[in-house]
């Protein structure tokens, strides 16, 4: 996206914080993974939503503006340097980033720390992460100190901190139009990915097989990362909630469960299918799909403005609860009702996850969950613009009592949705989803 939008959001923070108060953000730092090889670099996301900048060893300033000077948005980062380059690959300089992405001002980084005694003196007040980092706390005591020095010349020193992660979390909760945009790509490409998995299954293949051809499919429709660690998972595999070890081989009668995602210029997309590998489902695997379809159908009917986050929750739980009653997965002998089921959290023996999550620049994305200026702290009302992850799911492990025909069979069906004025749209619907879109997907393998 051009530098408008990330210079727009730079004014909505400089206008919530104190005239003259001063903002600190870094970018992620660059991280080791073995000898003189890092793992593969990837940029913070709240710097990232301020500047749209992706390069290391980078700062960003924002100073509020008062009657003694005007609001600023400054970058300290890399200077040009050819020779590494040559090596490592383009890097924008702070002249080249100032003009790109719409700074007023861009200094090298080695000159943060003397530029910050500068521009924390006489600050009304100081807007970083507090304890998010243990370097950046430790830098902020060191600029603090140089600009108390500075007391006998009539310098101060903020007196007020404030968290500025907090003050993001409730800004990245709203997609603007671009966002959606890429989050409407992301979720498209991601769920062909799925649709491709499909087609490639065949007993006998092993996981990392259609681990390999989800990231090809990510990769060639121009995504850079997946947004997690892919999760294919065949057979008793799929009842692992985070399993990803992805190595094993799959059998005739399994229902894989792949719960996979790409990254798409820093944007988040998060789908989960299972699908038999035989592509056909068996009586027992389509009598849960089914259910688990009923549930989340259920939430989506829920998925508008107004509606409370808790509500998409307990919609899924309440037609779980009755199908678990209705399959002999519990016994109607001793839970009589769904209100008994849930009473007793009975249903958490096959369903015991939340039914999603925020969707952004993280997978697991930043805002609260709950109203946290109300009284009691209540869930928080949805509204058009947010974009979270629906997704109930089942997983039954052999137990006594439980029927054996169900035994090993785990199920979760994820979409993406954007909450919209009139409801909500869902992002991921190139995934195919109904039993008989899935089967006919297979068939033209």
């Amino acid at each position: 996206m051009p530098h408008l939008p990330y210079a727009a959001r730079r004014a909505r923070l400089q206008e919530r914080m104190q005239p003259g108060a001063v903002a600190i953000l870094p970018t992620a730092p660059e991280v080791p993974r073995n000898s003189d090889t890092d793992y593969p670099y990837r940029h913070d996301s709240y710097f990232y939503y301020l500047t749209g900048f992706t390069e290391p060893d980078s700062v960003l300033v924002l100073v509020a503006a008062d009657g003694a000077r005007p609001a600023q948005a400054i970058l300290f980062c890399r200077q040009k340097n050819m020779e590494r380059e040559i090596w490592d690959g383009f890097r924008h300089g702070p002249d080249g980033a100032r003009t790109a992405f719409g700074f007023d001002a861009a200094f090298p980084i080695e000159d943060l720390d003397g530029e910050m005694t500068r521009l924390l003196s006489n600050a009304s007040a100081a807007w970083y992460a507090l304890g998010h980092s243990a370097a950046l706390d430790l830098q902020m005591k060191t600029w603090l100190q140089n600009v108390r020095r500075l007391a006998r010349t009539g310098v101060t020193a903020p007196l007020v901190m404030h968290d500025l992660l907090a003050a993001l979390d409730d800004m990245r909760l709203f997609k603007d139009d671009g966002e959606q945009a890429l989050m409407l790509r992301a979720a498209t490409i991601s769920g062909n990915a799925h649709a491709r998995a499909m087609r490639f299954s065949k007993p006998g293949v092993f996981e990392y097989e259609i681990e390999a051809e989800l990231l090809h499919e990510f990769r060639r429709n121009g995504a850079q990362f997946p947004a997690y660690t892919p999760i294919v998972a065949a057979g008793a595999n799929a009842c692992v909630l985070h399993y990803n070890s992805n190595n094993a081989q799959s059998r005739d009668g399994d229902l894989i469960l792949i719960d996979a995602g790409c990254e798409l210029d820093s944007y988040a997309a998060d789908i989960t299918r299972p699908y038999p590998v035989n592509g056909r489902f068996s009586e027992p695997q389509r009598e849960l799909y089914e259910l688990v379809l009923a549930a989340q159908t259920a939430s989506l009917a829920v998925a508008r403005p107004g509606t409370v986050y808790s509500d998409i929750h307990d919609a899924a739980v309440r037609v779980l609860a009755q199908g678990m009653l209705d399959t002999g997965l519990l016994d109607k002998a001793k839970f009589g009702s769904v209100d008994d089921v849930i009473g007793e959290r009975a249903h958490q023996q096959f369903y015991m996850h939340g039914t999603g999550h925020w969707l952004g620049l993280d997978v697991h994305d930043v805002g609260p969950y709950r109203d946290v200026a109300a009284e009691g702290k209540p869930s928080r009302r949805l509204n058009a613009g947010m974009v979270l992850t629906v997704e109930p799911g089942i997983y039954v492990r052999p137990a006594e009592g439980v029927p054996e025909k169900y035994w090993n069979i785990g199920i979760r069906i994820e979409d993406d949705v954007l909450v919209t004025a009139g409801g909500h749209t869902i992002l991921s619907a190139s995934a195919p989803k109904l039993v008989a879109d899935i089967e006919q997907v297979m068939r033209k393998a």
